[in-house]
This record gives structure tokens, C-alpha cells and sequence, in this order.
């Protein structure tokens, strides 16, 4: 049975490519089963609101940002998701966990979220690949769930009021639940990407060559919480270097020489003043150096910080696979697949879909040493989805080209930046917005 993350698996010139642990490999590994005891639960919102519902998952007490995501398939994905971290996640699509637990398709090597909310969880999944259910899989990394809530109507708070913190456990449990939610602090301000991050760097495709036998250019990729199918898809185009988003510049120049930078996504607010600002100021660092840079989601957010620009909490963000986003370039519009709660000020139109908190970043310097222009927008809300830096090599994006599942119009996005780097390396460096080939 498959087992582990091997993203050299199968590429040219790759001998012996390293192995990462799959969160479904605890399932793999797990003999014994028992099925939820469907115990009355209790969620709880910041702003008094209550659910009842029956308990899955570890039974314990879950707390965290009450988010929410709308994809009807994917579930597994979203799970295992690093930028969920400090969440408590609600699935809008009524039935979860319909075709089970399938090994090999995690985006990580644990389950992310703080708590999982639905309306019904599928104790027998229906897959012929299934390995175990999602109840099985949050038991098996000490996740609460609770099911049996009106999601839809908790997605409408969640949108008319903004996202909130709450707490979910056993109904008698209420008043420790009552007396935690009142001492909670906003996951946002915890270092998220310090508690993702990967512990050394590596080489996940040592040797990896091109169709033609050419050795392919080295990236190095800032992990701010990747997403494992981020790395596969990199690991088709570059040999790619996993690094911590804690390293620095001069750091990643002296150790590994890479011809061209990648910053990821991630959880938590950009602008903390931990690894997330480490991660931006080694970003700037690179394009100042004339490097080529891509950006998605957090790493687009880091770059907008960088460009001085501020970021700001959406109202109640953008999570799922169905967003419509406009390159003002090309005047196409892409399905994508997106997860954040923060944004990138417009730089005409200020903070748009703001959170009623107002929770946002101070005004900065630009330290890119360089001008820059939106290039793609949310076709709903106007946010902005992606910026070109002007006569640089780089670019960023605020969405997922990798999205699996999910739609696939962006993928050629990683085309275009491998074009670039190509150009780059080529002595004929393409600046990011000249052309825009492959979106």
C-alpha cells in the first residue's frame, strides 16, 4: 500500500529521492478501529451563538478562527492544508468524507485544522482506494470534530459578521468551553509559519534533469506551510531545494546557490513580527538581487508587504475551489482554488471586504527596489490577486495553480514562471510583466 511523499519519485536523473511522511500514513499504520460514540457536543461562538451536534474525531475540547470552505470535493486536501493551522474548519457541502481517506493525497504529514464542523460525516466511506474514514483519520492526529450543525446557517453568520473565535467539546464540558473561549486569544497573533515550517532544508529531487537530459535549474523554495502538491509540481520543472522560512538570504545563497527563489503559502497573518517577516525580508533580498521570484498566497502577501503595501483580515476570506480571478493583462478569467483570510491592499482602492476587526498591517517602505503592478483581480470582491514587478523577474499570485482536486486553469502559471527563469539563466531575462506566456 502506498506510503509517504516522494515528490523525485519518477523524475529523470532522481536515484534515490528522499521520503516525507503522508498524514494518512498514521491510517496505513493503524490496526484497531472504533467508530465515533456520537456523545452530544456543544460549539460555542465568540459572540454567544450556539450549536448543538454530535462529537467524531478525538473528543476533546477543540478551540481556533472559525473559517469556512466551500469545495464539495477535496476534503482530505483541506485537512491536511498547513495554511488551516490555528483554525477551527467548517465544510459548507453537506456529506463529508464520502469516498474516505485515500493514501498518498495529503497536502502534508498532519492534520492542520484545530477542529472540523459539518452536517454529516460518512462513517463508511465508499472508495475502492479508501483506507479509513475521516473520523479515523482526526482520531488518529488528535482532531475534534463534531457534526450534526446547521452549517448553513453558520455560514451565514460567519459571512454577515465576519469570521470568529469559538470552542467545541462535549455538552459537559460547557463551562470549561465557556471559560476557555473567554481567555482566547486570535490564532493570528501565535507565529503559524514557525509551527509549519520545515526543521532543515533538502533537496527533494537531488539530480533531477529536463526532457533533453539538461540539468534542471535549482530552486530554492521558502516553506511557509507548503502544500505538498506545490512540491510536486516544482519538482517537474526545477531541482528543488525545501528550505525553512526562517533562512535567511545570504543563508540559502552560501549553502545551496539557487538560480531562482519560491515562496509559499502559508497560515497566520503576514505581517507578524516572527518567521512570517524573516521569510519577507529574504524574499525582497532576492529581488533585489535580480533573482527570479515567485510568490503564492502567503509568499504573494509577503511580497505586497515588501512592495509597501498593507495587508488586512478579509471579512471572512477566500476558501474553496470556485474562485473567479481576471488577469487585467490577458482580460482572462481563471477558476482557482484559494485559501486566506488576509489580502493585499489595492493600491488605488484601499482595503476592500475589510474584517470587522479592522486587523491590519502598518504602512511600509518598498524595499523591492523596484515598482510594481496588479496584475490579477477576484472577479467577486475586486481583491487583489496578484502583483508583476516591473522590469524584475518576478511575480506573485494569491490563488493555487496546483489545486488537486480543483480546477486547473491556472497551472500554467508555474510554465510561466519556468519561462522566466529559463530567460534569466539564458542572459535574456524577461521581466515577469512582458508577456505573461502560459496564463
Amino acid at each position: 500500500m502506498q506510503r509517504g511523499f516522494i515528490p523525485g519519485a519518477g523524475i529523470p536523473g532522481v536515484s534515490d529521492p528522499p521520503m516525507f511522511s503522508d498524514a494518512a500514513d498514521l491510517l496505513v499504520e493503524s490496526i484497531s478501529r472504533e467508530p465515533p460514540s456520537n456523545a452530544p457536543g456543544l460549539l460555542i461562538l465568540a459572540d454567544g451563538t450556539r450549536y448543538n451536534g454530535l462529537l467524531f474525531g478525538s473528543e476533546s475540547i477543540a478551540q481556533g478562527e472559525l473559517v469556512f470552505t466551500t469545495g464539495m470535493a477535496g476534503y482530505q486536501e483541506s485537512l491536511t492544508d498547513p495554511s488551516f493551522a490555528g483554525q477551527v474548519l467548517t465544510f459548507t457541502w453537506p456529506l463529508l468524507g464520502n469516498y474516505g481517506i485515500i493514501p498518498g493525497i495529503s497536502e502534508s504529514s498532519k492534520v492542520h485544522p484545530r477542529g472540523v464542523v459539518c452536517k454529516q460525516m460518512m462513517e463508511v466511506p465508499d472508495h475502492r482506494n479508501s483506507i479509513g474514514s475521516v473520523h479515523d483519520i482526526l482520531v488518529s492526529h488528535g482532531i475534534p470534530g463534531i457534526e450534526g450543525v446547521d452549517t448553513r446557517d453558520l455560514t451565514r453568520r460567519v459571512r454577515e459578521h465576519g469570521t470568529l473565535l469559538c470552542v467545541f467539546g462535549p455538552v459537559e464540558k460547557e463551562n470549561e468551553m465557556e471559560s476557555i473561549l473567554s481567555k482566547m486569544t486570535p490564532p493570528d497573533e501565535d507565529d503559524l509559519v514557525e509551527s509549519v515550517t520545515i526543521a532543515e532544508s533538502i533537496i527533494a529531487n537531488p539530480g533531477a534533469l529536463g526532457k533533453n537530459g539538461q540539468k534542471l535549474p535549482r530552486l530554492a523554495v521558502l516553506d511557509c506551510g507548503i502544500k505538498y502538491n506545490i512540491i510536486r509540481e516544482l519538482c517537474k520543472r526545477f531541482e528543488v531545494v525545501w528550505c525553512p522560512a526562517s533562512m535567511s538570504f545570504q543563508e540559502i545563497m552560501e549553502e545551496w546557490r539557487p538560480d531562482a527563489l519560491f515562496a509559499s503559502n502559508g497560515p497566520g497573518d503576514p505581517a507578524h513580527k516572527g518567521t512570517a517577516t524573516i521569510a519577507r525580508e529574504t524574499l525582497a533580498a532576492a529581488v533585489r538581487a535580480d533573482m527570479p521570484v515567485m510568490g503564492i498566497c502567503l509568499g504573494h502577501q509577503l511580497m505586497g508587504l515588501a512592495a509597501g503595501l498593507r495587508t488586512y483580515k478579509l471579512r471572512y476570506g477566500h476558501r474553496g475551489s470556485n474562485q473567479p480571478v481576471l488577469d487585467l493583462v490577458t482580460r482572462k478569467v481563471d477558476i482557482t482554488s484559494q485559501n486566506h483570510g488576509f489580502a493585499v491592499e489595492d493600491p488605488s482602492r484601499g482595503m476592500l471586504a475589510p474584517h470587522p476587526s479592522g486587523a491590519r498591517s502598518e504602512k511600509g517602505m518598498n524595499t523591492l527596489d523596484a515598482e510594481f503592478t496588479v496584475r490579477h483581480v477576484n472577479a467577486n470582491d475586486r481583491t487583489v490577486e496578484g502583483l508583476d514587478l516591473v522590469g524584475k523577474p518576478a511575480f506573485t499570485i494569491q490563488f493555487h495553480p496546483e489545486a488537486c482536486p480543483g480546477p486547473h486553469d491556472a497551472a500554467p502559471l508555474f510554465d510561466r514562471f519556468a519561462d522566466i527563469v529559463a530567460d534569466h539563466l539564458s542572459g535574456d531575462p524577461q521581466p515577469a510583466i512582458i508577456g505573461g506566456g502560459g496564463n
